[in-house]
Formats: structure tokens, sequence, C-alpha cells
């Protein structure tokens, strides 16, 4: 809209500024057959009114210069004027065109007004924003609304400081979790032990510094991923393949996020790195039948750790609670024989008082209750009769016996009985004299 009107304008005085020659060029000294409209010098109604303008670019100029006034503001004087006008085209002009100026000042300031409001805008929560004035860094600004000279003296970058970026080492995705096959120049690895492994990493950043993102580095995000895949290498040539394969993924992992933020840091990038994860790893698809082998050995290998783990988890508590049985055992039947000790200690002191005092009596005692001792064991009785010489034995237990048998039937009539009674008897009678043998000599 600016460039039409500033247009209109430059065509308007270069319009006024021919008039103004061809007024010079058709003066009242020139001839009639000098006019170049062929119209002999008639007025501008067509009249022989000796007007000094050819009549039609005064017509043309006046209707240009109408259209301008009342664009700029200056109609309504141009229409008075022209109302109290004699017919004179140019001079009317000219005081139309004398508004001019006024409208021109509004139209400046407007467009100075617009172009100064230009210069304010909204940062979002998730950006940062960057001033830049002539080029140059000036400062950095938070979420909300803000003012800066508008361009060419002043300019914004606004960086999204929230946003996760990933890079992928190895391998390529597409269309989120859809993988096209690996990258072998990246993936491919030697480890401590001389082995070649082919490893696939997923690195998530985002932006913590807008203006060393902008300006410390070219291609931030490029050096990123070279620094990635340095700092993978780095941490794979220094572990064993066995290492990588089995137990050190998640310890591998966060050696390789600490190196590439400490080489992020250095170039400083302004980059954060969230998370770094190790998507595969294994050997190169020529050996991978024998890796399989070895994977299966070891899974053997362990199996049989822990089947023999079980069984001594088994066992062992049962011998525990065994030994710890017997030691029990051992430790009771110890008490026991020393409390006894200590008991027959005792009785044998209160004896040796005793004996000390009645050494007869005493020892008759004695004697008799290690004979109470000895025969209470014994199913034998012998009987002593005093003033007598025979010394009868009573072999109670075969009449125990005995009797048991007829209690429960294996007799079957009295001669029977009294035939095994008598046998009995013959016999006591037999021990009776082979005692009475004995006593004699």
């Amino acid at each position: 809209m600016l460039s039409t009107k500033l247009g209109k304008l430059s065509m308007k005085d270069e319009l006024v500024n021919k008039a103004d020659t061809m007024k010079m060029g058709w003066g009242d000294n020139q001839p009639p057959s000098n006019d170049p409209w062929g119209n002999n010098n008639k007025g501008p109604r067509g009249g022989n009114s000796g007007g000094d303008q050819p009549p039609d670019l005064d017509e043309v100029v006046k209707k240009m210069q109408d259209s301008l006034a009342q664009i700029f503001g200056g109609g309504d004087k141009g229409k008075k004027s022209g109302k109290g006008g004699s017919g004179d085209g140019g001079k009317d002009g000219k005081g139309e065109g004398s508004a001019s100026p006024i409208g021109l000042g509004a139209i400046f300031g407007v467009l100075f007004l617009l172009w100064m409001l230009s210069g304010i805008y909204i940062v979002d929560p998730a950006e940062r924003g960057v001033e830049l004035y002539f080029g140059k860094y000036f400062t950095s600004t938070q979420p909300g609304p803000h003012w800066i000279p508008p361009y060419p003296i002043a300019t914004v970058e606004k960086v999204n400081i929230e946003e996760i970026r990933n890079i992928e080492i190895g391998y390529r995705s597409r269309g989120g979790t859809q993988s096209v096959g690996s990258v072998p120049r990246e993936s491919l690895m030697l480890t401590k032990d001389e082995n070649i492994i082919d490893i696939k990493f997923a690195v998530q950043y985002r932006v913590k510094d807008a203006k060393n993102y902008l300006f410390s580095v070219l291609n931030p995000d490029i050096t990123l991923r070279q620094a990635t895949e340095s700092a993978v290498r780095d941490v794979i040539g220094k572990s064993k393949m066995d290492f990588v394969l089995t137990e050190g993924r998640s310890e591998i992992s966060a050696r390789s996020r600490d190196l590439i933020q400490n080489i992020a840091d250095r170039y400083h990038t302004g980059l954060q790195v969230t998370t770094v994860n190790m998507q595969d790893a294994q050997p190169p698809d020529q050996v991978q039948g024998a890796f399989a082998d070895v994977v299966k050995a070891r899974e053997d290998k362990q199996r049989l750790i822990n089947e023999a783990e079980a069984y001594s988890n088994d066992l062992l508590p049962k011998a525990r609670g065994a030994s710890a049985r017997i030691i029990a055992e051992a430790e009771a039947y110890r008490e026991q024989v020393m409390v006894k000790a200590d008991g027959e200690a005792s009785r044998f002191n209160q004896v040796l008082t005793e004996y000390q005092k009645a050494p007869e009596v005493t020892r008759k005692r004695l004697y008799l209750d290690a004979m109470e001792g000895v025969l209470s064991n014994s199913s034998k009785v012998l009987v002593d009769v005093d003033n007598g010489n025979s010394l009868m034995y009573l072999p109670l237990d075969k009449m125990m016996g005995q009797s048991n048998n007829l209690n429960s039937g294996d007799l079957s009539n009295n001669s029977d009985g009294v035939s095994r009674r008598n046998r009995i008897a013959q016999d006591s009678g037999r021990s009776t004299v082979s005692s009475d043998r004995s006593r004699s000599r």
C-alpha cells in the first residue's frame, strides 16, 4: 500500500513538471500553427479563451490532483477552491495541492508508528530469544512479550530449548521405530580384545544455551553426532567383547553419555545430552554361529552353577541343623555327667563323714547298698536261713516264664503241670545241694 501511494506521488510531481514545461513552450507569442494538439489555442471547454495549457493535459492533471487530494486528506479544500475559481485549471490545481504536505506528514507518521510496532515479538514458554543488533549478539530473552528496534537495526532468533532431538549411531530409522538397517561404517567397532562388534546407539539431547547453539559452532547438531561416534568408539575400544555383550551395557551407556557431554561442553555447542541408549550389540554376521555356540555354552555353565547352588542351599541348612543338634546333645550329656559327678562327689564326702564317725556301720551299709544295686537287676533269689546249712535258690525267671505259659494256655492238662512242678522242685533241690556243698567247702 505504501509503495502504491509513493508511486502516485511521484506520478503527480512528474505530471506537474510536464505541465509547467508545456506552459513555457506555449506562450502568447507562439503562433497557432505551433499547437501540438491541433486545437488552435481553444480554451479548456472548446472556446478560444487563449489558455496557456493544452486542454487535454490539464484535465488529466486536474483529475489526478483531485484523486490524490482525496487520498491525502485535502479533497475538501480542493473542492472549495474549485468552486471559487474562474476556470483557470492551473491555479486551481495549485490550490488543491497546497494541502498535500499535511497528508504526507500524517501518512509518514502512521508508517513510522507501524514500523516501530513491528519490533514487538513474543517468545513461547518452550523457546528462548536471542536479540541481534546489526547482526551482533546483544542479549537473550525469556518467554513473554518483548520489543526491539525493527529491521534493519535489530533482529531476533528464537530457539526451542525443550524439544528432544535424536542422534542414531550405527543405524537409521524411518517412521519412528521402523529401522532401515545398519550403517556399517558407523556400527562396526573394535574392542579391547581385538574383536569386531556391531553396535547401535541412540542419543537424545536438547538445547541448553541458545547463544552458544547459534554462534559458537557452525553446525552444532553435526558436531554432536561426530562427538558421539568418537566417544562411543573410545569407550568400546577400552572394553572387552564379553563385557559389552553381557553385563556391561548400562555401564557403557553411562560412560558414553559423560564423555559426549564433556566433548560438547568443550566445544561450547550449547547442547545437553539427556540419555544414551545401547539399542543392540552383537558380533558381525560372519561369526554369528560361533558366538551363538559360545553363548549357549555360557548359559549351560550358568545353569549348572545355579543347580549346584540350589543343591548346596538345600543341603547346608540340613547339615547345619544336624550338627547343631549333635552339639546340643553333647553339651547336655556333658552337663549331665558333670552334675552327676558333682552329686557323687558330694555323696562320697557325706559318706566319708559318716564313715569317720562309725566305720563298721558305714562299711556294712555300703555293702548292703552295693548288693542291692547288683541284685536288683537279677531274677535269681538266694535265701539263707539262720542257723541252717542249706541255701535256697529260687529261679524266679523260670518260674515267671512258666506262669506266663500257664496263663496263655500252653498247658494241656494238669498232669503236665504237675510233672513240670516236680521238675522244678528237683532242679531246686539239686541247686540247694550244690550250694550246701559249696558252703561246706
